[in-house]
């Protein structure tokens, strides 16, 4: 129990830094980007409509959530893909840093997950946008919705800190990485 209380006591005492980490990461992400945020919206639509288009003609039978399904499974593949790829990098892309000052090397990999899991939550909006235009009934399902996305988050989370690990000690892990997670 002493080693989890440490970790607790490390993400109070460190939760301003946390804070301004995703802050940063949030505003790094679109920095040079004209649209900004919008991106956020337009990715997974403009993706839906392509994968819609291309996949409906063969794998369509007949419903009218099959944009939803296609929309769904890309939103939560595209946020695995960029939570894990972010957090790899996140304790190298960091090293300055982490010479300077000490800080729980963790804090970076979690801000990674959690700034690249509030985009996510922001593209759902086009989710439910979509939903509401194909009128697409919400279930009661939709209430347990949370539990498979705290799973991914975790999921995520562990795997990005298993990766950043790696990837100190061997850079090619991030090659690897881009190529395996795209399979």
């Amino acid at each position: 129990m002493g080693k989890s209380k440490q970790i607790i006591r490390n993400f109070t005492k460190y939760n301003n830094l946390l804070y301004e980490l995703v802050k940063k990461n949030i505003k790094l992400k679109y920095r040079r980007s004209y649209l900004g945020i919008l991106w956020t919206l337009i990715e997974p639509l403009l993706t839906m409509i392509v994968l819609t288009v291309v996949f409906g003609t063969f794998f369509n039978k007949g419903t009218k959530q099959f944009p939803v399904y296609v929309l769904t499974g890309r939103l939560l593949f595209s946020f695995f893909q960029s939570a894990t790829k972010a957090g790899l990098k996140s304790v190298s892309g960091n090293s300055s840093m982490i010479k300077k000052v000490y800080v729980p090397k963790y804090i970076y990999v979690v801000s990674s997950v959690v700034s690249n899991f509030l985009i996510f939550l922001i593209s759902l909006i086009v989710l439910v946008g979509v939903g509401i235009v194909l009128k697409v009934e919400p279930t009661m399902y939709l209430v347990q919705a949370w539990i498979p996305l705290a799973i991914l988050f975790v999921m995520s989370l562990g795997v990005s800190l298993i990766l950043a690990t790696l990837s100190v000690f061997f850079r090619d892990v991030e090659y690897i990485w881009g190529v395996a997670v795209c399979l």
